[in-house]
C-alpha cells in the first residue's frame, strides 16, 4: 500500500458491548474496501480480526486487533476492540491512538452496560464518536428505542444521521438525513442504489434533517448566521460543521447498518472518509513536560508504542502511532524511558495476523515493528537530539487478585518468565512475588481476564499452574504491657552458651511516656517496612548486660517480628525495654543473647493480650438503581460498613469499607448479582482489629499448618 499523508489518515477504534457485532462490522468494511474477497463469520472462526485460537474457541474478541483499508483517497486504520470489561486495557490503549471511535450498539439490546463503561473512557479521552446501530436485520431490532436509550444515557448530543426504512427481517433500506437520499440494498448487500426518499417518509426525514442542521449550527456562530440567512446549510457547510462538532464532543452522529448482511457499512466508511477527523484535526497529544506535540509530517520523528504482543508464530511485535515526522526501515530512535537506541529494521501495516511490509509511515499513521530490545508499551521513541516523552497511558488498577500455585517446582522460573511477558503485553495484568505471603500473586480486571492469562501461559509457554486464594497480609500486635525474663543456658562439651534477658514489652503509640521507673540509656526507633514501629530501649543499669550484646538481643527480637507468634504474620507497634539480665564471663556470646532475646519476646507477646490486625479496603461500587439493594445486602454479609451513597450519572456509587478477607472474587459475585451492570474499585486504607472468633480460627489454622509442615 502506498504511503498516505497525515490529512488522509483516519484512525478509528471500533468499540461496543460484547456481542454488538464489532468484528463482523470490521469484516464487512474490509470486504467493502476490497481488502478481502469473501467475508468470514465469527461462528466459523475465519474473520480477519479474531484470529487468536482462544477467540475462535470463545467466539468473542479478547485482544484488540489492528486492521487497515483504503477508501477513496483515505487510509482508514481500524482497531477492533473486545467488548468485555475484563479487557478494558485493550480498549484504553486503542482509544489513546484513535482519532475517532465507532460505538456499535446492538439494535435488539439497546444500550448495554458494556457500552456505558466504555463510554466513560471515550469521555475521558474526548474521542470524537459516532454510533452505529447494528443488527437492524434482526426481528427484535428496535432502532428508535436504542436511540432513545442512547439519548437518555449520553445526552441530546446524540443526533440521528440515518434511520432504517424497514427494520427487522426484511431490512434492506436506509434513509440518510444528511445526504437526504434513501439507500436500497440488493439481497447480498454491498453497494446500494440511491433513490429519492418516499413520500411517506418525507416529513420525518425533513424534521430529522433540520434537527441535524440545527445541532451543527448551534455550535458555530458563523454557521448559525448562515443558517438564519438561508434557512438551511449546504452539504459542504454541514460537513465542516459536523467535523468541528465531533472534535468538540458536541455531536455524536447515529448511523444504522446490518454488518451481517453487509448493508450500510460502506456508507459509514464514506462518512469516516468525508467527515471524521484525521490525525491532523484532533488536539495535539500531551507530553510529560506539560507541553503538547503537534502531529506534523515535516518534524523530527517521534512515535508512541501503545501495544505489545509476544506470540509464538509472530515473535515480539510493537504497535505504534507515528506522532511526528516519518519513519523508514533502518531508522534509529531513542527510547524515552531508558535512553537506549532502537533500530526499526522493518515496518509493517497489519490486517489481523497478516502483515505487509512498507517503506515509510508518516505522522498520524499506525504500524508495527518487530524485535525491539528495550521497548515496552507506553514507550516514546524519538529522533536523537529531539527528546520527547509522550504521557503514558494510565491503565486502571486491578479488581481481582489470585495466588498462583505450581505443582512442578522446577517450572517456577518458566512460570515467572511467562507471567512477566504477559504483563509486558497487557499492563492491566500485574505480577507480584510477595515475600511476605510467600506466594506469586497475579492481579487483573476479572476472572475472565485471569482465565485468558492462564490459557496463554499454558499454551504459549507450556507451563501448568492453578489459581488459589491468596493469603492475607495480617499484622500482629499487643494490647497490654508485660514484664518477662528468659535464661538461655546450654552446656556442650567445651564452651557453653549463656544469656539472660529481662524485658518490658508494651503496645507502642505516638507520644507515649518513658517506661515507668527505668532510666533509658539509648533508644532505637525502627520504622518497619511493613508499617508501624518497633522502639528498642536499653535501660540496663550497672552493666548487668554488656552494651555490645544489645544488637544481638535486637536481632533475636527482629526475627520474631517477621514471623509473629499467632499466625506467622509481621508484628508492628511494640516498644521493648531491656532492664536487667545476667552474663557469664566465658559462655556469654552474641548467639546466646540473640536466642534469649527472641524467646523472651515470644513469651511476653503471648501474655500481652495479642491481637491480629487485618487489612481493610475501601470499595466503590458503581451500580444501576434497581440492583443497589442486592449489592448493599451482599456487602453487609462481608462484614463491611457502608460509608456513603452518591449519585453518579445514571448510577449510584456505593462506598463501603470491607476486610480484604471478605473480598476474594468479589468482582464475580458482583457480576452475577447485577447481570454485569456494575463495576467496582478497591484500595487499601488501614489495618483494623479482627473479631475475636475469627482471630481464634486464624490461630488454630496457623497452628495446624505449622504442625503439618513440621511433620512433612
Amino acid at each position: 500500500m502506498k504511503p498516505f499523508d497525515t490529512n488522509k489518515i483516519k484512525n478509528v477504534a471500533v468499540l461496543g458491548h460484547a456481542g454488538s457485532g464489532k468484528t463482523t462490522m470490521v469484516e464487512a468494511m474490509l470486504f467493502e474496501a476490497g481488502i478481502i474477497t469473501r467475508r468470514g463469520t465469527v461462528e466459523e472462526g475465519n474473520t480477519v480480526s479474531d484470529y487468536h485460537e482462544i477467540e475462535k474457541q470463545r467466539g468473542n474478541s479478547i485482544f484488540s486487533t489492528l486492521l487497515h483499508l483504503q477508501w477513496k483517497d483515505n487510509k482508514i486504520n481500524l482497531i477492533d476492540t473486545p467488548g468485555f470489561d475484563d479487557f478494558v486495557g485493550e480498549v484504553i490503549s486503542a482509544l489513546r491512538v484513535a482519532d475517532t471511535a465507532i460505538m456499535v450498539l446492538n439494535a435488539q439490546n439497546g444500550v448495554e452496560v458494556g457500552t456505558e463503561l466504555i463510554w466513560e473512557y471515550t469521555e475521558a479521552f474526548q474521542t470524537p464518536m459516532l454510533f452505529a446501530v447494528n443488527q437492524i436485520e434482526h426481528e427484535k431490532a428496535d432502532f428508535d428505542r436504542t436511540v432513545e436509550q442512547a439519548k437518555q444515557r449520553f445526552g441530546d448530543k446524540v443526533t440521528v444521521v440515518q434511520y432504517p426504512y424497514n427494520q427487522g427481517a426484511g431490512f434492506n433500506a436506509i434513509i440518510d438525513v444528511l445526504k437526504m437520499v434513501m439507500y436500497v440494498f440488493a439481497p447480498q448487500g454491498g453497494k446500494p442504489e440511491k433513490l429519492p426518499i418516499p413520500e411517506s417518509e418525507k416529513d420525518k426525514a425533513d424534521e430529522l434533517h433540520n434537527a441535524l442542521i440545527e445541532a451543527i449550527a448551534v455550535n458555530d456562530e458563523g454557521l448559525m448566521e448562515l443558517f438564519f440567512e438561508k434557512g438551511t446549510l449546504d452539504e459542504e457547510e454541514m460537513a465542516k460543521g459536523l467535523k468541528d462538532s465531533m472534535i468538540h464532543h458536541d455531536i455524536f452522529p447515529v448511523f444504522c447498518c446490518s454488518a451481517k448482511a453487509d448493508m450500510g457499512t460502506g456508507r459509514i466508511l464514506g462518512f469516516l472518509h468525508d467527515i471524521a477527523p484525521s490525525a491532523l484535526d484532533v488536539p495535539p497529544v500531551k507530553r510529560e513536560s506539560g507541553k503538547t506535540l503537534e502531529c506534523k509530517p515535516n518534524a523530527p520523528a517521534c512515535l508512541f508504542v501503545f501495544k505489545t504482543i509476544s506470540e509464538p508464530h509472530l515473535g515480539d511485535m510493537s504497535f505504534f502511532k507515528v506522532y511526528a515526522g516519518e519513519i523508514k526501515p533502518g531508522t534509529d530512535l531513542v527510547n524515552s524511558i531508558n535512553e537506549n537506541t532502537e533500530r526499526l529494521n522493518q515496518l509493517f501495516i497489519m490486517n489481523g495476523r497478516n502483515r505487509e511490509q512498507v517503506n515509510v509511515l508518516k505522522a498520524g499513521d499506525i504500524g508495527a515493528t518487530v524485535k525491539l530490545k528495550y521497548t515496552a508499551t507506553n514507550s516514546t521513541l524519538f529522533e536523537k537530539g529531539h527528546p520527547i516523552h509522550i504521557t503514558p497511558i494510565k491503565f486502571p488498577s486491578p479488581r481481582i487478585t489470585v495466588a498462583v500455585s505450581i505443582d512442578n517446582k522446577a517450572d517456577v522460573e518458566k512460570l515467572s518468565h511467562a507471567l512477566h511477558t504477559l504483563h509486558a503485553e497487557d499492563p492491566t495484568l500485574i505480577v507480584e512475588h510477595s515475600k511476605e505471603l510467600g506466594q506469586i500473586l497475579l492481579s487483573g480486571q476479572g476472572e475472565l481476564h485471569l482465565a485468558v492469562a492462564k490459557w496463554k501461559a499454558e499454551n504459549g509457554y507450556k507451563v501448568k499452574f492453578d489459581y488459589i486464594e491468596p493469603r492475607i497480609p495480617f499484622r500482629e500486635t499487643i494490647r497490654k504491657a508485660v514484664k518477662t525474663s528468659y535464661r538461655h543456658k546450654k552446656q556442650s562439651g567445651g564452651a557453653g552458651q549463656f544469656g539472660e534477658v529481662h524485658m518490658l514489652v508494651e503496645p507502642y503509640y505516638e507520644g507515649m511516656p518513658a517506661p515507668d521507673g527505668m532510666t533509658v540509656r539509648t533508644t532505637e526507633e525502627i520504622e518497619l517496612e511493613w508499617g508501624g514501629k518497633l522502639v528498642f530501649n536499653n535501660c540496663i543499669v550497672g552493666g548487668a548486660i554488656d552494651a555490645k550484646f544489645m544488637s544481638a538481643i535486637l536481632k533475636g527480637i527482629m526475627e520474631k517480628m517477621v514471623d509473629g507468634p499467632l499466625t506467622g504474620s509481621y508484628v508492628r507497634d511494640v516498644r521493648i525495654s531491656i532492664f536487667d539480665g545476667k552474663m557469664h564471663p566465658v559462655d556469654s556470646n552474641d548467639m546466646a543473647f540473640k536466642i534469649a532475646g527472641a524467646m523472651a519476646f515470644k513469651q511476653a507477646f503471648q501474655e500481652a493480650n495479642p491481637l491480629i490486625l487485618e487489612p481493610i479496603y475501601e470499595v466503590d461500587v458503581l451500580v444501576a438503581d434497581d440492583a443497589m439493594g442486592d449489592v448493599m445486602g451482599d456487602l453487609q454479609t462481608r462484614r463491611s460498613i457502608i460509608t456513603g451513597i452518591e449519585a453518579e450519572g445514571h448510577y449510584q456509587k456505593v462506598k463501603a469499607r470491607a476486610p480484604l478477607m471478605e473480598l476474594y472474587k468479589y468482582s464475580s459475585t458482583l457480576r452475577s448479582l447485577t447481570q454485569g451492570r456494575a463495576k467496582h474499585q478497591q484500595h487499601f486504607v488501614e489495618y483494623a482489629q479482627v473479631p475475636a472468633d475469627i482471630q481464634q480460627q486464624l490461630i488454630e489454622k496457623h497452628q495446624k499448618e505449622a504442625h503439618e509442615e513440621h511433620h512433612h
